[in-house]
């Protein structure tokens, strides 16, 4: 390891919680001139999708990471991962033995940036606003057991849940759950563009070309009231085509910081770079993973043999070192190795891969061979290494000789509309976790209203296995619960996990803050940077 190169321990997982500074918009040190942030993040606005930053809608990481600078929510998680803590409430507790009650009370005087009073009407506003809406996104799911929200007084907020959900103060930090002004955001519709109102460290004004943001400018909100601790007065996040362009303007000076999503090759040389270059690289804890989803109702994927079969043949040994390097580990289920409740189930089931045995899933099954397949991906989101990533799959699906397969990349913002609409039978996704918990690697995509649209559906999982899992304060207690829905993934194969991957930011020496510039979730926490002595 060049001596560059910062790398961060990961803290994931069963942690003690721990509690984050507190601050406010009076504790800020910045030094007046905008620290610049590279991003190949594209925010745009479609006919399909008009409202990309509405809380009630926004579900990925890039869209979030805006939110989560400008929208309070009642409890976040801490810079240095763990159990989430109060925010924008001073105090938050289940109240029953049973954690189906959790109540919060607001923190005094708590404003909108434009100085308006926050009560816990507003909050009840928000979150039910959300969960009516229910926007084809998939957010709203986050706040699916909850039954009622109830408020008591100005301060006092309670949510009664329909189920126990030890996660449930874990979907309270999301930004779906961010507090919204009901003068700025209406009770039944989306807020169509790129204006954002709320309480968070920083306030929004998006510049824009046509339909899509060039620059993100986010300055520090006089009115904000938290935990978080501001060490700058503006940040501005550019938006950039490629991650190439993006470096190019870090070696320019164009941008002080650029994260994601940086190319393997750049990481590379900037970890190779010389110890008195004027960027570093920082290494950081990371919990997104990649995989092949499938529409299980498509006739090319819907006998679940072809599935399996597809299971046995990929090698991720072979997919992560060709185009990942040292930048990715192979995953074998769609929890993260790193989290409580992991269990390694697709290996268990399938061993190395083996051509012969795959054959024998399509044999027994009655299939054809070669089984002609398109694999979908987005050719703009997840970095630049994804087509040489689906470029990799197709060869080691047609050298078995059983299948005879298509690549196809689209943008995102045509991607996301098309896979919503069930229009691909296979399609390459990532996921960055909304929280660090096993339940949000699995949930998402099993239990009802999933993220993908899925027409998978177990009732095991969802009846049974997932509630059961949500009811273990003790994380470690639902480990039965939460590796019996793996084993049930590894042999349905509804979705086929490949990778997991760690996260980078690259800045210059000057900046300081960088070693929480990101959590484990992939959040970006803009506050913590600032100018400083180089490092």
């Amino acid at each position: 390891m060049n001596r560059k190169t910062l790398v961060l321990p990961a803290v994931v997982g069963l942690l003690a919680p721990v509690l984050a500074a507190c601050g406010g918009a009076d504790s800020g040190s910045g030094s007046g001139d905008a620290i610049v942030v590279g991003t190949t993040d594209r925010f745009t606005a479609t006919k399909a999708a008009p409202a990309p930053l509405d809380p009630a809608y926004a579900y990925d990481v890039g869209t979030w990471n805006i939110l989560r600078q400008t929208v309070q929510t009642l409890m976040i998680v801490p810079k240095g991962d763990g159990d989430p803590v109060p925010e924008a409430a001073q105090s938050c507790g289940f109240t029953d033995s049973g954690n189906e009650r959790y109540a919060c009370k607001l923190r005094d005087g708590l404003k909108f940036s434009n100085g308006d009073a926050i009560t816990a009407e507003d909050v009840k506003f928000s979150i039910d606003r959300a969960r009516a809406i229910k926007a084809d996104s998939g957010v709203f799911a986050l706040l699916s057991t909850i039954d009622t929200v109830e408020t008591q007084g100005d301060n006092e907020v309670i949510f009664h849940l329909k189920t126990a959900d030890a996660t449930f103060p874990q979907k309270l930090s999301t930004p779906v759950a961010g507090i919204v002004n009901p003068d700025d955001y209406e009770k039944d519709k989306l807020r169509d563009g790129f204006e954002v109102d709320g309480s968070g460290p920083y306030t929004l004004k998006a510049e824009t070309d046509g339909d899509a943001v060039t620059k993100a400018v986010f300055t520090k909100n006089p009115n904000y009231k938290g935990t978080l601790q501001v060490n700058n007065d503006e940040v501005d996040m550019v938006s950039y085509d490629d991650a190439d362009a993006m470096g190019t303007a870090l070696e320019k000076g164009d941008i002080d910081l650029m994260t994601r999503t940086m190319s393997p090759a750049q990481i590379n040389k900037l970890s190779q770079a010389a110890a008195d270059s004027d960027v570093d690289l920082v290494e950081l804890a990371g919990l997104e993973i990649r995989y092949l989803a499938f529409d299980t109702d498509a006739p090319a994927v819907k006998t679940k043999a072809v599935r399996q079969a597809m299971a046995q043949v990929i090698n991720r040994n072979e997919l992560v070192a060709q185009v990942y390097g040292s930048q990715a580990e192979p995953l074998y289920s769609l929890v993260p190795a790193s989290i409580t409740g992991h269990s390694n189930s697709f290996f268990n089931k399938y061993g190395d891969p083996s051509v012969s045995k795959a054959k024998d899933l399509l044999a027994k099954a009655n299939i054809s061979t070669p089984v002609k397949l398109t694999l979908n991906y987005t050719t703009d989101h997840y970095g630049p290494a994804t087509k040489e990533e689906f470029e990799l799959l197709k060869k080691q699906l047609d050298d078995s000789g059983l299948f005879d397969v298509t690549i196809k990349g689209a943008p995102w913002d045509t991607f996301i509309p098309a896979e919503r609409k069930g229009e691909y039978a296979v399609y390459g996704m990532g996921w960055f976790p909304d929280f660090p918990d096993a339940d949000n690697f699995v949930a998402p995509f099993l239990d009802k209203d999933n993220t993908l649209n899925s027409p998978y559906s177990n009732s095991d999982i969802i009846d049974n296995l997932i509630p059961q899992s949500r009811r273990e304060a003790d994380r470690v207690s639902a480990g039965k619960s939460l590796t019996e829905i793996q084993d049930i993934v590894a042999d349905d194969v509804p979705i086929l996990p490949l990778w997991q991957g760690k996260q980078y930011v690259a800045a210059n020496t000057d900046i300081t803050g960088t070693a929480y510039a990101l959590n484990s979730s992939a959040t970006l926490q803009l506050w913590e940077l600032g100018r400083g002595v180089s490092n």
